[in-house]
């Protein structure tokens, strides 16, 4: 029988977006598929069905790619700087920071393992649980007797006993080790707050988030400063803190979906009519009416494809960035920086908004496709070869020689499909993180300061284009206020963007 996390759950944030995007337009046969994931600060780990654990991301301190163990395991989990896996003999083995015994787990036979902050738990055959790494708010002092199940969070960690009750240790600055009375069938601790699942299918929360909907759910997941159950229905309803409108999610079915880079996100429903959620500063949220064949959402502006192949802009008013140019078009890309890009249906790029660093003064000529960045933009001409202008600060326009199938631009760094299914990226590559992985790959999509690769077997590589080892932010010393948002331990930390985006 293969053993699991204690609180499953996936942290679906860009990043998993943009998977989720290229997957859905993949039809490769998958020669190993991901059967769990857990979401660290700034990279990722997955058991795939051989047992082995692929990592993807940051590596400031090994947690990821280079020191993950050979091996078969069942489950992983991934903290601020380290990750543990529990082997298929029951064994834990920890990577990565081992700052205060972080990435040192004890001996002995597990059934569960889960990684919280600075800290981790685990589960033994026994049912006791032992915990271990960074004890300032006695998150590692697991309590005494059985358990059936484990989940650390940011400073505390939470206990299900055989009987059904919750008990919980560590930090109580919110309330969160408040475990209420009764009996439970699951239980996941987010960030500052806990949530447990009745055995009626009724969800209570306790903490920072303690008011969770009435009726009945079928799973639980406890994120950062929100929460998200699943309806036996398949529908899904959030509650929580809403500052970025990340609980509005609509109800119904979309056929197209874009995440912007911080004020909302939309999608194409089968109607095609478009619709958004998030911060609406300023009308980004606002959409025109009628059908759109796809839409592109960029940090302050949203941009859409008509079905009589016009492009139509919405948002913020900056400099022209929803004036859109008349005439027929046949894709569309919205940029970071108040800025977008359309592509003719005779192949010809046109670019309107913020051209500070040139990015909208596209090239003449036919081109194959466009994508635009934050102040610089890239276009596929119809010789495959690459052409990209605006911002060349990191040599983010310089393009190499040569022929390519695909292009994707970020905020620094582009990167480029060969037609061999190969991928290069070119730009700001801090100290060589953003290599891309070798084989054969049949999509590419750079994000704001990653990448990702779809190989043609299936399986996804993503890789971090800034940070470095001689780069270790703060908060991997320091939890901030924002802490893991997966019950896996998972964590997604509230750093401070890289730029102002005021």
């Amino acid at each position: 029988m293969r053993r699991q996390l204690a609180a499953g759950g996936l942290a679906i944030g860009a990043l998993a977006a943009l998977v989720i995007a290229l997957l859905s337009g993949a039809a490769a046969q998958q020669t190993e598929r991901a059967v769990t994931i857990s979401v660290g600060a700034d990279f990722a780990c997955a058991v795939l069905d051989s047992g082995r654990i692929e990592c993807w991301g940051g590596s400031t301190t090994g947690q990821t790619a280079t020191a993950a163990p050979d091996g078969a395991f069942s489950a992983v989990g991934t903290g601020a700087s380290h990750s543990c896996g529990l082997r298929e003999n029951g064994a834990i083995e920890c990577w990565g920071n081992d700052w205060s015994g972080l990435a040192t787990a004890p001996d002995g036979e597990f059934s569960a393992v889960s990684v919280g902050w600075l800290h981790s738990c685990g589960l033994r055959i026994s049912g006791t649980i032992e915990c271990w790494g960074i004890n300032e708010d006695g998150q590692t002092d697991a309590l005494s007797g059985a358990f059936s199940a484990v989940s650390a969070g940011s400073n505390h960690s939470c206990g299900l006993r055989e009987n059904g009750a919750v008990e919980c240790w560590g930090s109580n600055e919110r309330g969160q080790t408040d475990a209420p009375d009764g009996v439970f069938s699951a239980l996941s601790a987010g960030g500052f707050h806990n949530c447990g699942l009745r055995p009626s299918g009724a969800a209570e929360c306790w903490g920072d988030l303690a008011h969770a909907p009435e009726g009945t759910f079928s799973a639980l997941n406890g994120g950062t400063y929100h929460s998200c159950g699943l309806r036996p229905s398949g529908a899904v309803e959030c509650w929580g803190h809403d500052t970025r409108g990340q609980t509005d999610a609509p109800d119904g079915a979309f056929i197209a979906v874009s995440a912007g880079a911080l004020y909302g996100t939309c999608g194409v429903r089968a109607s095609g009519t478009v619709e958004c959620w998030g911060i609406n500063r300023p009308g980004k949220t606002n959409p025109p009416g009628g059908s759109f064949r796809t839409v592109s959402a960029g940090r302050s502006h949203g941009c859409g494809l008509r079905e009589n192949n016009t492009i139509e802009c919405w948002g913020a008013g900056g400099p022209r960035q929803t004036e859109t140019p008349g005439g027929a078009f046949s894709a569309v890309s919205a940029g970071q920086f108040n800025n977008s890009c359309g592509l003719r249906q005779n192949g010809a790029i046109e670019c309107w908004g913020n051209n500070d660093y040139g990015q909208s003064a596209a090239p003449d000529g036919a081109f194959h496709a466009v994508s635009a960045g934050e102040f610089h933009s890239c276009g596929l001409r119809e010789n495959s070869a690459i052409e990209c202008w605006g911002s060349n600060s990191y040599s983010q326009a310089n393009a190499p020689d040569g022929v390519f199938s695909q292009v994707s631009v970020g905020a620094y760094h582009s990167c480029g499909l060969r037609e061999n299914g190969a991928v290069e990226c070119w730009g700001y590559t801090f100290d060589g993180q953003a290599q891309p992985p070798t084989g054969k790959h049949i999509a590419v999509s750079a994000g704001y300061d990653y990448a990702c690769a779809l190989s043609e077997a299936g399986t996804v590589s993503c890789w971090l284009i800034f940070g470095g080892a001689a780069d270790i932010p703060s908060w991997l010393r320091t939890p901030p206020i924002a802490m893991p948002t997966t019950g896996t331990g998972g964590c997604w930390p509230n750093t401070p963007p890289r730029r102002s985006w005021s």
